[in-house]
């Protein structure tokens, strides 16, 4: 990853932010409502808790065939997505309440997900969405060799088939979380000294992170053993779990920014970038199912990532409002506003879009 930062053009001429915020703000105020998170978003919490932890408690109390075991740990990877997704997501940000300690509990609900928050606001909130789709930066866009994510990436003969393989190995981030992730970016991150807000002494970050780390092996794998479930059996539920999970969180968190309409802009010599920052994020953020409400419900409102991206501390209970006021307002300024209309039709157009980055890049068009 490159280590000197880009830096935004400081205004522009539409003044499109200065407008959009303004009109926001007057949404909020007018409705006489807050920016955080409500009624609707603790319910929300609660049932997502319970289709996370009723399964496991299922597991561990009754006797049941292997195969049912299996479609349990489904389901709880079903819940565990969205929590991160709805719940977690939110706490990260400081959007699901006006209070600074329910943000960090329910920002901590990360580790259910066999994560850390450190390395996670570091790489989203600071990464991601300061440089958005920027190579380089924004660590979302590096797959490795393995997945061409990026024109600027080098390209290997095999990615000539990454769109058929690329489903099956999104289904490993969670897990890659919980084995090997995790100890890679803390210490790279500590390394080059990024934080979320105030820096913690790296001794308090490390033994965070172990000791979660071992909490977490310990209630989903030692715990099951112990009471009598077969190793093998709670190996590969385990592994079904997370697997669940990633492929969820993998295809949402893709549909939003790698497809055709959406761009990966460099900074010039002086590491200067085109846009002002809100501008930047209108170019490499497109939205997807806007109006399906299940989708809105279950992904935490990351369908509509254009108005997360600008809004990262409104809650994503409210998106479905302000998409109105942002579409309009971009309109206005002759900016773009990608969005889907379905999930299906981003879906396919992700899968496109690898396919023409597998492409040969002399060959390509």
């Amino acid at each position: 990853m490159n280590n000197t930062a880009p830096t935004f053009a400081r205004q522009d001429n539409l003044k499109f932010f200065r407008t959009l915020n303004s009109r926001v703000n007057n949404y909020f105020k007018d409705n006489n409502i807050q920016k955080t998170g409500n009624w609707k978003l603790h319910l929300k919490a609660v049932i997502l808790f319970a289709v996370f932890l009723t399964p496991y408690f299922l597991i561990l109390t009754l006797n049941m065939p292997f195969w049912v075991m299996l479609l349990l740990s489904i389901v709880i990877g079903i819940g565990m997505a969205g929590i991160g997704m709805n719940v977690m997501h939110d706490g990260n940000h400081g959007s699901y309440s006006n209070k600074t300690w329910i943000n960090k509990f329910m920002g901590g609900t990360i580790y259910v997900l066999a994560g850390n928050v450190y390395n996670w606001q570091v790489q989203h909130n600071v990464l991601h969405h300061t440089y958005t789709n920027i190579p380089g930066h924004d660590e979302d866009l590096d797959a490795g060799r393995i997945i061409r994510f990026t024109k600027d990436a080098k390209w290997h003969s095999f990615h000539r088939f990454q769109h058929y393989y690329s489903v099956f190995l999104y289904g490993l981030l969670t897990f890659n979380w919980a084995i090997t992730t995790d100890f890679k970016q803390m210490k790279r991150y500590l390394k080059r000294k990024l934080s979320y807000g105030e820096l913690k002494n790296p001794k308090i970050l490390w033994t965070t992170l172990i000791i979660t780390k071992v909490i977490y092996v310990s209630i989903w794998i030692v715990l099951p053993i112990v009471i009598g479930i077969t190793w093998w059996k709670v190996l590969i539920g385990f592994f079904v779990m997370h697997y669940t999970a990633g492929l969820i969180l993998s295809v949402v968190f893709q549909l939003a920014h790698v497809v055709e309409e959406t761009t990966n802009p460099s900074p010039n010599e002086l590491g200067e970038m085109d846009n002002t920052w809100a501008i930047h994020q209108l170019f490499t953020t497109t939205n997807f199912a806007p109006k399906n409400a299940i989708v809105n419900w279950y992904t935490g409102g990351l369908n509509h990532q254009i108005e997360h991206h600008i809004f990262p501390n409104i809650s994503h209970i409210h998106y479905g409002k302000i998409a109105k006021i942002v579409k309009e307002t971009a309109k206005e300024c002759n900016l773009p506003y990608y969005e889907y209309k379905t999930m299906t039709s981003a879906v396919i157009a992700h899968f496109k879009h690898l396919r023409d980055l597998g492409m040969k890049p002399e060959l390509s068009v």
